[in-house]
């Protein structure tokens, strides 16, 4: 197992961080590029964002892996990992909900008319996606959601709730899944469809969270849905919902902010003096910084058997579950020894001048229970391992 990176893929990174650099002289690259105050880079909407997702588009760097076919490079998945280890790195939006979630399942599992409407608009970064997953009684036991779609001349009619909506607030349109067979075991009565956010009778109501992440629930009331908006096979909807999270759990947990929260803690503890004497100088917080390095790097060996299986030309689940259940952890981990070690500073809020690494750590601590929940609990990442790598009952 080799886990180097070959020329081509040396030269790739080369030419994103060239890219980045470049991105850092815009006059709005502040509201593009912002790590420092761990802003929802990743997911919100400004101008200056959707300006650089175009240009990431003009590039070529949207749908890389995709069959040429559809306007991709077939190249292999690694080059949109490495695009979004570079991207994650300065804090910019990452490609993911459209490029994967949505661009791959259509391509293995759309229609014509799917296709031909969606993958050149993705490819262009011309529309913006929402994925309607949770529920208020479906949670990590998503296959138990009950929005209803029911059959109606020209197509379905769909009513209930969903939760935990990101981005819907500004999304085009929803790729939502929804009960199709009421009589059927709740893994087999699902289906997707997409549908149109701006018409009437989806009403949208802001959540915003601990880490400042605004979310949202979205109630949908007699939304009419014409039968071509089906995706993919009648009550197939639950497989295709699981590639979908793996894609995700691939290319959004990537190594690079583990690194850079760490660089950035070390510096941190080594200007910071209590009582005259330098931070890092203790015993104990050498012993704590020489494990988070370890942490660190098994975090990147893990990334990288990700990569590894996604090379070998297989759905990485086991290696995403295990990568993004340590990565998060590892997360709140990296967090909660900085706010230990800072002490009642470490508390401090952005807002506050006094706020050490400009409050960085303070939000992290809020907000870094987000990333054991999306995209699968750090449970239902075990429970995975555990049924698909080690055999275990699914009671035991």
């Amino acid at each position: 197992m080799n886990f180097d990176f070959d020329a081509d893929q040396v030269a790739f990174v080369a030419r994103v961080r060239e890219f980045l650099a470049e991105v850092r002289e815009w006059p709005d690259a502040d509201d593009i590029m912002c790590p420092e105050r761990e802003s929802d880079s990743i997911l919100a909407d400004t101008p200056a964002r959707r300006a650089f997702n175009k240009e990431l588009a003009r590039r070529g760097y949207l749908g890389m892996s995709w069959p040429k076919e559809y306007g991709g490079q077939e190249k292999p998945g690694i080059y949109e990992y490495l695009l979004n280890e570079e991207l994650s790195r300065v804090g910019a939006p990452l490609i993911g909900k459209g490029v994967g979630c949505v661009g791959q399942t259509l391509i293995r599992h759309g229609s014509d008319k799917l296709k031909a409407e969606f993958l050149p608009k993705i490819l262009s970064a011309d529309v913006e996606f929402a994925l309607g997953y949770s529920e208020p009684h479906a949670g990590s036991d998503l296959a138990s959601l009950r929005l209803r779609a029911e059959r109606v001349e020209g197509g379905w009619m769909l009513n209930g709730q969903k939760m935990f909506t990101t981005s819907a607030h500004f999304a085009d349109w929803y790729w939502l899944a929804a009960r199709t067979d009421f009589d059927a075991p709740k893994h087999k009565g699902i289906s997707l469809f997409l549908l149109p956010m701006d018409q009437e009778g989806i009403t949208i109501q802001p959540i915003e969270t601990m880490g400042e992440h605004v979310t949202n629930a979205v109630f949908l009331d007699n939304i009419f849905v014409p039968e071509d908006y089906l995706v993919g096979e009648l009550n197939r909807g639950w497989p295709y919902i699981c590639e979908a999270l793996d894609y995700e759990r691939f290319t959004f947990y990537t190594y690079s902010p583990l690194e850079e929260k760490l660089k950035v803690l070390k510096g941190l503890l080594g200007e910071t003096k209590r009582n005259g004497e330098r931070l890092d100088a203790s015993t104990e917080v050498r012993h704590g910084l020489a494990r988070l390095t370890a942490d660190v790097q098994m975090a990147k060996m893990l990334q990288r058997r990700v990569i590894y299986a996604s090379s070998q030309g297989r759905v990485p689940t086991i290696e995403a579950a295990m990568c993004k259940l340590y990565s998060t952890a590892l997360h709140q981990k990296l967090a909660d020894f900085a706010i230990d070690r800072l002490g009642a500073d470490g508390l401090l809020h952005k807002a506050d001048p006094d706020a050490p690494a400009g409050g960085k750590w303070e939000w992290s601590y809020r907000a870094t229970a987000l990333d054991t929940i999306g995209a699968g609990t750090s449970e239902v990442q075990k429970n995975i391992i555990a049924r698909r790598e080690l055999g275990l009952p699914l009671e035991f």
